[in-house]
């Protein structure tokens, strides 16, 4: 256990440095950079000159784009990462470790919310449809999974903006806070409960229709296995059988998800951040990445391939628990 968990982070750390490199010479190939998107207007108006355009790359280290320039500039924000610093965002002014911390809590918290009811409502409604298979309730469960899957996440949070803000007048449109807000910080707090509901809501709705095919999927074809025929021919009741043995064993290719969770969590969704005007990192990034901010760029990427990594191993781990019979090899 141990060997393969420390040569799974060795796999991981070359795994990491090659994701970097590749990584940072592409932010370096956009078409723009930072620099050249800030003085756009001033460049076109001939109010800034090349000369003086070239000295404010210098000071941003933008200013050599050939092979060698982007290496050396991938080499001193390498150093600087592996000592902690992930450097200074061009667009926020304020440490890239800062940016991302201020804001990541937000989507943490209605990423968080939106998987548990996630998981709550998919897995028994897929469980009880392949148990039910051909049924109302497999039918019904079907149709609304494929209206998930299929519209887009903005017709979504558009749609629940249109129902519950305008015409019912429940929640908040958009912002994470009511404007002009001054009550104390536990008020606060519940205002902010409040207007997350809604992107809650919108996560949930778009990401429900798939678990709940995969957990059906799966207990269609636990279900067909000898030992379950054999558990029924034993006398075992059918909830036993069901929640005992069929659950436990449709959990194992569930277990694979849980890579992708771990950095969706604090990943964030631009979009639907961008319909619902919530500060969270995925809004910030996106912001960042069209400024060509080529150090939260960095910081941002990296932190989420981290937590990929991180995400992936706890998977593996995950196996052995939920699967006994599933052996790590040395």
């Amino acid at each position: 256990m141990v060997k393969y968990i420390i040569k799974r982070i060795l796999y991981s750390i070359l795994i990491l440095f090659a994701v970097s490199v590749i990584l940072y010479i592409l932010v370096r190939c956009l078409p723009m950079d930072y620099v050249e998107q800030k003085f756009l207007s001033q460049a076109a108006q001939g109010t800034i000159s090349p000369e003086e355009l070239y000295r404010i790359k210098e000071l941003y280290g933008l200013a050599d784009n050939s092979f060698v320039g982007i290496l050396k500039g991938y080499w001193n924000w390498l150093v600087s990462a592996l000592s902690g610093d992930l450097g200074t965002s061009f667009l926020y002014n304020q440490p890239v470790t800062k940016v991302i911390a201020d804001h990541m809590w937000i989507s943490f918290g209605i990423a968080l919310a939106a998987y548990v009811l996630q998981f709550v409502i998919a897995i028994p409604l897929g469980i009880k449809a392949a148990t039910r298979q051909y049924g109302a309730v497999d039918y019904t469960t079907t149709v609304f999974a494929m209206i998930g899957i299929s519209f887009p996440s903005f017709f979504i949070a558009i749609l629940l903006i249109k129902i519950f803000s305008f015409d019912l007048g429940w929640f908040p449109a958009q912002g994470i806070v009511d404007g002009g807000f001054s009550g104390d910080a536990f008020a606060r707090f519940g205002n902010e409960l409040w207007h997350i509901v809604l992107p809650m809501l919108a996560i949930t709705i778009i990401s429900v229709g798939g678990l709940m095919r995969h957990t059906r999927t799966n207990t269609l074809e636990v279900l067909n296995q000898d030992y379950i025929r054999t558990a029924r021919a034993k006398g075992l009741s059918e909830r036993t059988v069901i929640y005992k043995h069929v659950f436990r064993n449709t959990m194992v290719p569930l277990v694979t998800m849980i890579a992708g969770i771990v950095p969706s969590l604090f990943g964030g969704m631009m979009i639907l951040e961008q319909v619902f005007a919530l500060p969270g990192i995925g809004q910030i990034a996106y912001n960042a990445l069209k400024q060509g901010d080529i150090p939260f760029i960095m910081g941002y990427n990296m932190f989420i391939a981290i937590l990929t990594v991180l995400g992936t191993l706890l998977s593996d781990i995950m196996y052995m628990i939920v699967d006994p019979r599933i052996k790590i090899s040395k």
